[in-house]
């Protein structure tokens, strides 16, 4: 009995530490949320307005606009980097010379800071002094001279690009480690009988890494909807509002604009998007369990 008022007792630190940093923001976020608090008028909470933050988010065209530019980057980004991590798990799977060195260089991308990426990017992207848009101009030179970061459609490209390029070594060591699970007997069999390396891969490989790759996705999922970093450092939102992500949205409405009522409200219906598609992922999850084990 004392083992565990003991056990307890120590607990307290971690929680009092959680409570401070976590669960009293997020409540007082929420309580926020429901209130009207402009900070150039009053340094405190206003009055209750209900559900009114809420509703003028969904008739409002920039919160429309940054939800329809989250889609696409999250949709864009997360099947990009789940392909490009399978492709790289599988050659990687056969060991040779490179082995460990591959793995070595492969994780770096995903050491450095995303903020850090964004701004290497920004200048790499350079028309006048950039090496990657010097590089391509003298690869093909239609390209040279062309302001990458000025289309919007070239923009949101590159976001997905250092997106994709940060995220995937990590991802494929998650794949790598999901086709350790996978049996080489299977694969020996198919082989013997003359199967194809496409027909493995993609009729026994990867029918047994569906869970991992549901897991991978939702990580990889709530990863792109909180971008932030890059936004910042690479785009700015723009050219426009081209790449202007949710969460970047939410940023320049509390600490631009300083309506923090709003801000609040927005960052809980980012929320919520992230509950929806993790409990969808997860209930893709443990139906693909029931229909393993059944």
């Amino acid at each position: 009995m004392q083992d565990r008022s003991l056990s307890y007792l120590l607990l307290v630190p971690a929680f009092l530490i959680v409570l401070a940093t976590t669960l009293y923001p997020l409540a007082y976020s929420l309580v926020t949320s429901f209130r009207e608090w402009d900070l150039t008028k009053q340094r405190r909470p206003g009055d209750f307005v209900g559900l009114d933050n809420f509703g003028h988010a969904f008739t409002e065209p920039g919160f429309q606009n940054s939800l329809w530019v989250t889609t696409v980057f999250v949709v864009t980004s997360v099947i990009l980097t789940l392909v490009l991590a399978m492709g790289l798990a599988l050659l990687l799977r056969r060991k040779g010379r490179m082995h460990t060195f591959t793995r070595v260089i492969l994780i770096l991308p995903f050491a450095m800071s995303p903020a850090l990426i964004g701004v290497s990017y920004r200048f790499m992207f350079n028309p006048e002094f950039g090496v990657i848009a010097k590089g391509l101009g003298a690869v093909f030179p239609a390209l040279e001279g062309v302001p990458w970061l000025a289309s919007p459609d070239l923009a949101m490209a590159i976001l997905v690009l250092t997106d994709v390029w940060h995220w995937a070594p990590y991802m494929t060591f998650m794949c790598l480690g999901g086709l350790a699970s996978v049996p080489r007997e299977t694969e020996e069999a198919a082989r013997i009988d003359g199967a194809s390396s496409l027909r493995i891969i993609f009729g026994i490989v990867l029918p047994q890494m569906k869970g991992v790759l549901l897991v991978i996705a939702v990580l990889k999922t709530i990863f792109a909807l909180k971008m932030f970093d890059q936004v910042v450092t690479l785009t700015g939102g723009g050219p426009g509002t081209s790449t202007e992500t949710l969460a970047y949205f939410i940023f320049n409405v509390g600490f631009k604009w300083y309506d923090m009522g709003y801000a609040s409200a927005l960052a809980w219906i980012l929320t919520a998007i992230m509950m929806l598609i993790s409990v969808w992922y997860v209930r893709m999850l443990l139906s693909e369990r029931k229909m393993a084990t059944a």
